[in-house]
């Protein structure tokens, strides 16, 4: 099974695509989708785009997405809202079911521990996924863990 990952940003959208194979999972990509256009439409419109060629390349079969449920910055809180749903429109218009998370449950999901910090976080996902590399940036990082999560909340094969 490929899942997706994604953790929505402002201006900065992490995502990671792992394969669950006989319990064993494996990283497949991983990355940012930036969007720093001035200009709101031109932004959903790269998003979109973005989202839309990591379907295509992948074939996701189920995808997870950081729940937002508290924000410390009240201004970011709409325009990652905005975002989210776009992905979630596009990846639901494809028909890839949809698993969200809140980020006490992505880590207690990787690390063990639902308030653990975010390089115990990232270690963990490193080490899970038998990588060599540190993953950068952290949102990509983000990104992997909520596939992660997916992958060991869910039944999935």
């Amino acid at each position: 099974m490929i899942i997706l990952g994604i953790d929505p940003g402002t201006t900065r959208i992490g995502y990671g695509v792992i394969k669950k194979t006989s319990g064993k999972l494996e990283c497949l990509d991983y990355g940012i989708i930036a969007h720093f256009e001035k200009d709101r439409s031109e932004q959903i419109r790269r998003v979109g785009e973005s989202i839309s060629n990591l379907i295509k390349k992948h074939k996701p079969q189920i995808f997870g997405i950081e729940k937002i449920f508290f924000f410390k910055n009240q201004r970011t809180i709409i325009p990652v809202s905005e975002m989210r749903g776009v992905i979630m429109t596009l990846l639901a218009l494809n028909n890839i079911p949809m698993q969200e998370y809140t980020p006490l449950q992505i880590k207690q999901a990787v690390s063990g521990y639902g308030r653990a910090e975010k390089n115990q976080v990232q270690r963990m996902v490193k080490i899970i996924l038998g990588l060599k590399e540190n993953i950068k940036p952290d949102d990509a990082a983000d990104g992997l863990a909520i596939a992660i999560c997916c992958a060991n909340t869910r039944s999935v094969e």
